[in-house]
């Protein structure tokens, strides 16, 4: 093959030359140059990911736990005040902003407490009706979602309730169960005291339950719950209507003819 343009000037041999554009080349990248460059801009993309979710995991509330200095008491004495069975309608706690209707509810089929609906019913509290009513010789339970998918629920600032603080419970016979709190307090629920939540009282208790504690991202739930424990202390009765003064006597009116009864007419769009 004959020689390639510029090999040879003047008879001399040309062992170093440039493409017949007259720019030399690009040297080439070492190989550990461009291992070096990588590795840094994989770094920032880790480092750009790590802060990125520290970002969202600040940016998350995260619902109040139980202080250990409240814990208090679990129990409440006979000679405390009771009440006639009522069913609740609603219930109240000042402290953390609570006003709720509540719900009635009782087991699922696997004989599990139900719990009001997380999508449809997370601001609403539930009385769980196998229990006592409130007021009642007994344990009266009302549960509560803690959040939802939304962000708080019913029950978010539940672990915040102190000793001493108060919960009024409405009840349908107009009555209004008032309860001051004894203890707040956190189980986990691999080791949740049942016979001390559900069992029976010789004192009209209330239970308030939700979840606290770790939340498990592999199950989709929380690790514990948190419980408030409370006691009746009053209650508040409906006030009776004040007395009408008494009408003037009227001048009594001859007797009239008793109309004919009527048919009923049809219900009306």
């Amino acid at each position: 093959m004959p020689d390639a343009p510029w090999r040879r000037i003047a008879g001399f041999r040309v062992v170093v030359s440039w493409p017949q554009t007259g720019y030399a080349p690009a040297p080439p990248v070492p190989a550990g140059l461009r291992a070096r460059v990588a590795g840094i801009a994989g770094v920032m993309l880790i480092a750009a990911g790590i802060a990125t979710v520290g970002v969202a995991v600040a940016s998350q509330v995260h619902a109040p736990q139980p202080s250990l200095s409240e814990a208090g008491v679990v129990g409440g004495s006979s000679r405390q005040p009771s009440l006639a069975r009522s069913v609740p309608v609603a219930v109240r706690i000042p402290a953390i902003g609570v006003d709720s209707k509540l719900l009635s509810l009782g087991l699922n089929a696997d004989g599990t407490v139900q719990v009001p609906s997380i999508r449809t019913s997370a601001g609403r509290a539930a009385w769980y009706k196998y229990s006592a009513t409130p007021g009642q010789i007994g344990s009266s339970v009302i549960e509560g979602h803690v959040d939802s998918q939304k962000g708080p629920a019913v029950f978010f600032r539940l672990g915040a309730l102190h000793r001493g603080d108060t919960i009024d419970v409405t009840l349908a016979d107009g009555v209004t169960a008032v309860f001051r709190v004894t203890g707040v307090r956190e189980y986990s629920k691999s080791r949740f005291p049942s016979k001390t939540i559900y069992g029976t009282t010789d004192f009209a208790a209330l239970r308030l339950i939700t979840c606290g504690g770790a939340f498990d991202y592999a199950t989709g739930h929380y690790l514990s719950s948190t419980v408030v424990f409370a006691s009746l202390a009053s209650s508040r009765h409906p006030a009776a209507e004040p007395a009408r003064a008494a009408e003037p006597a009227r001048a009594a009116e001859p007797a009239r003819a008793a109309e004919p009864v009527r048919a009923a007419e049809p219900a009306r769009g």
